[in-house]
């Protein structure tokens, strides 16, 4: 690493003058390192050319932090995901322990505060964010993630930062050092205070940058809590948290309890299935390997468990899951199956993904269709009436799992909404040609998007042509589980219950 940052110079704030590239090559004007220019991008994997050129030297700053920087990179330049990209690259690399947390944190938090760190930046740098380089610009967002919100001494922070832009923008490094030097000048709560609109003319719009969540959501958000601006503030504030993983234990296969000790975590707090860990890769877990466990938020399990509760009327042995993958419901279920002598057809209309829960539900009384589950009555596999209990875990915007999939709030558009909520009401109206007379049919989303909840559920009820019956769903959930809310479907909170924000409504075929 460099050394300590010097005192800022008069050249006044980042947004102007001339500084000093301490990569050796002079000065050189802000406008030359850090914009954006026409040439061909050179980026590929951290350290690649994609176009086969010769590949640059390994940058200088610590391994965590240039692990955190190519998963950052991956997300925003191949549209990766962080909860996949990352894991292999700290197995790639060798990180475990206090460093694999760290560029965990690093990741995970650059992510989450993504919108937030481009408005500082914007500031500091005297231009819109996007006209950065992009490597320069990931690398810009990750240094002010540090100085923001972390414990890492700012020298460090611009220090090894200024590092990592010698490796991925050599000519932006008096640039880069430049505008965190003047992130530095504030907190965290001292820029909100500078850029938030007021909280009285614009709530929305303050809540947004504070909490750094794209407006429409914020207001998505405030509409399914009822317009309750606390309470949604508390909602973002969960959002932003790192969430402990969560296993489940599957019945007839593993005790919690049990399970809970050999893998050092604690039982759930709701679902009887779920342990929660306290750290750690799950992924080398025994239990999971020999599939007595798997990986599945508590939220998840308890609204398909709730399915497999319902009081049912009749014979109780077909089960479908019309939206399988990637297998979490459906290894759950499959195991419930198995105790009760029922068997499960899981539905994937994705290839790839039917594999993935072919592989979940191995050994379990499971069969596996790689189809549309709108093809219902069409394919001779799926006939109509047939089924007694149904699940649809619908397709949606996942806005109730930000907090795990942190690049998700910054890809989601309100333009997403209209195409998803007609698939979720065709693949509803399926499900209810599959159930039989007296059947149910669980609806599924993790997202508390009213347009994706309610109005999906009523408008499919209505249009269906069958009768159908809202069965109150909040008592098929634990008992004791605080605002569900009005009945009869129950919406499931990250900062009410420690889960994702799922949404669930059972229907009961007349």
């Amino acid at each position: 690493m460099t050394g300590p940052v010097e005192p800022r110079d008069g050249a006044g704030r980042a947004g102007g003058g001339r500084f000093p590239d301490r990569s050796g090559g002079g000065e050189r004007s802000r406008d030359r390192g850090g914009e954006r220019s026409d040439r061909p991008a050179r980026e590929g994997r951290f350290g690649a050319d994609r176009r086969g050129g010769r590949r640059p030297a390994r940058p200088t700053v610590d391994l965590p932090r240039h692990v955190a920087y190519q998963a950052i990179a991956a997300v925003h330049r191949d549209d990766a995901y962080a909860n996949l990209v990352l894991p292999t690259m700290l197995r790639d690399e060798g990180l475990t322990g206090r460093d694999a947390a760290f560029a965990t944190e690093l990741t995970y938090g650059t992510l989450r505060h993504t919108g937030t760190l481009d408005a500082i930046i914007t500031d500091a740098a005297g231009r819109d964010v996007q006209r950065i380089d992009p490597p320069v610009r990931d690398a810009l967002r990750l240094g002010a993630y540090q100085l923001l919100h972390t414990r890492v001494p700012a020298h460090a922070a611009v220090s090894s930062t200024v590092d990592l832009v010698r490796a991925v923008g050599p000519g932006a490094t008096g640039f880069a050092n430049a505008v965190l030097r003047e992130v530095a000048t504030r907190d965290a709560d001292g820029w909100v205070a500078k850029l938030a609109p007021s909280v009285e003319t614009d709530p929305i719009g303050h809540l947004a940058l504070a909490y750094s969540h794209p407006q429409w959501i914020v207001r998505a958000f405030a509409e399914a809590l009822g317009g309750d601006l606390g309470e949604t503030t508390r909602l973002l504030i969960e959002d932003n948290e790192r969430p402990p993983v969560h296993l489940c234990a599957r019945p007839g296969l593993a005790d919690p309890v049990e399970l809970a000790d050999e893998v050092g975590g604690a039982p759930g707090a709701f679902s009887p299935y779920a342990v929660y860990l306290s750290g750690g890769a799950p992924g080398e877990l025994p239990a999971l390997a020999e599939g007595r466990a798997h990986v599945q938020d508590e939220g998840s399990q308890l609204v398909a468990n709730a399915l497999a509760v319902a009081p049912l009327d009749g014979p109780d042995g077909r089960w479908l899951d019309l939206c399988a993958g990637p297998g979490g419901k459906a290894g759950l279920l499959g195991a419930l199956a198995a105790q009760r002598g029922a068997r499960l057809t899981a539905v994937e209309v994705a290839e790839h993904r039917a594999r993935l829960v072919a592989q979940a539900t191995r050994d379990l009384p499971v069969t596996v269709l790689n189809t549309d589950g709108r093809t219902v009555g069409a394919d001779p596999k799926l006939p109509e009436g047939h089924f007694d209990r149904v699940l649809v875990d619908a397709p949606c915007t996942g806005l109730g799992s930000l907090r795990r999939r942190p690049e998700s709030r910054w890809r989601r558009q309100p333009a997403d909404l209209p195409p998803l909520t007609r698939l979720q009401r065709e693949l509803l109206t399926a499900a209810l040609r599959a159930a039989r007379p007296g059947g149910l049919v669980a609806y599924v989303t993790c997202s508390p998007h009213t347009v994706e909840t309610h109005v999906t559920v009523t408008e499919a009820s209505r249009r269906c042509g069958f009768p159908v019956d809202f069965v109150d769903a909040r008592p098929l959930l634990p008992a004791g589980m605080p605002g569900l809310g009005d009945g009869p479907t129950a919406q499931l909170w990250p900062h009410r219950h420690g889960t994702d924000a799922m949404f669930l409504a059972v229907l009961r075929k007349g």
